[in-house]
């Protein structure tokens, strides 16, 4: 599947970098748009809401700047998350200061509904919605979404089960738009492995998070580098669906990581901590399987740089 236009041409390798609840702010977004893949935040780590206004001027202002000084370099688009789920009650007002602002993409989460499709399509932008399963793609493309994000086992943050072997093949049966694959990515050969299986781009997070430009804790990047696949627990306890943490972050709450409790769906607040007092994600670290093979914490250019050098390796090997 073709890329939308708003992305081709401008990506250094085929990559998005998830939106993260706190870590995502303007620094990491606008070092990853300069460095050639698309840079994303969720309009709640905009506080107060004013801010998002803000935000949105200076990823602009300093982007459009970049472009000019450096007119061979390829530049790009930024996204705002969107978490479209009633205890959001900031979701008008962050929509209507996107489409003031024209954001080129617009990553919705939980429910896909037509009217944000609507207003981002009449500027000429694109929705792409996280799922992690083949009902919730379907609904999502009944409201004519642009992509669809497959969150597939072992990613971060809200994340599926489902091999990304299966629910990518299922989506791509049944859909012609955009498939983004997400789940335990960390390097550039995985942005190629998940082209192989049918997906258009790669979404990862993690990764990110253990870089300069992030907005996290010390503590939080180095216990990433520290971590395996087995340091992450699955748990729905913090906000009421199931998502991948680190270990360690939840020993230092004062938890048993391989004792807690289920949380009550119908109490989601994405405002708050969800069914624990130790609140996610700014004591209860996400993370996804993919720590594995992080090593290091280095800037955004040199970091992307790298996976490029990874994916075009990994190309040349595979070449018949």
């Amino acid at each position: 599947m073709p890329l939308p236009a708003i992305l081709q041409g401008n990506l250094r390798i085929p990559v998005i970098g998830a939106p993260m609840f706190i870590v995502s702010g303007p620094e990491l977004v606008i070092a990853q748009c300069k460095a050639g893949i698309v840079g994303s935040f969720p309009a709640l780590n905009a506080r107060p809401q004013t801010m998002l206004d803000e935000w949105l001027i200076r990823i602009k202002d300093e982007l459009d700047e970049y472009k000019e000084a450096n007119p061979d370099v390829p530049v790009a688009p930024y996204a705002v998350n969107q978490i479209a789920h009633m205890s959001n009650d900031r979701l008008l007002a962050d929509m209507e200061t996107c489409v003031k602002h024209q954001v080129p993409i617009i990553i919705t989460s939980l429910r896909p509904p037509a009217e944000i499709v609507e207003a981002v399509h009449s500027y000429g932008g694109v929705v792409f919605h996280d799922v992690i399963n083949l009902r919730h793609a379907m609904k999502a493309m009944e409201q004519g979404v642009d992509g669809i994000i497959t969150v597939c086992a072992g990613a971060g943050g809200h994340a599926g089960t489902t091999s990304p072997f299966a629910l990518v093949k299922e989506v791509r049966e049944a859909f012609d738009g955009t498939i983004i694959l997400s789940g335990s990515m960390s390097q550039g050969n995985d942005a190629l492995a998940a082209q192989a299986i049918g997906a258009d781009l790669a979404y990862i997070g993690t990764r990110f998070i253990a870089t300069e430009e992030a907005n996290a804790p010390s503590g939080y990047k180095e216990m990433i580098v520290a971590s395996k696949s087995a340091d992450i627990v699955y748990s729905s306890l913090f906000t009421g669906v199931s998502g991948s943490y680190l270990k360690g972050s939840i020993e230092n709450a004062g938890m048993d990581p391989e004792n807690l409790p289920e949380a009550d769906k119908s109490k989601m607040d994405f405002g708050s901590g969800g069914g624990s007092k130790a609140k996610a994600w700014k004591d209860i670290w996400g993370a996804g399987q993919g720590v594995g093979t992080v090593h290091d914490i280095p800037s955004i250019e040199e970091l992307v740089l790298r996976m490029e050098r990874e994916y075009r390796d990994a190309a040349d090997r595979l070449a018949l």
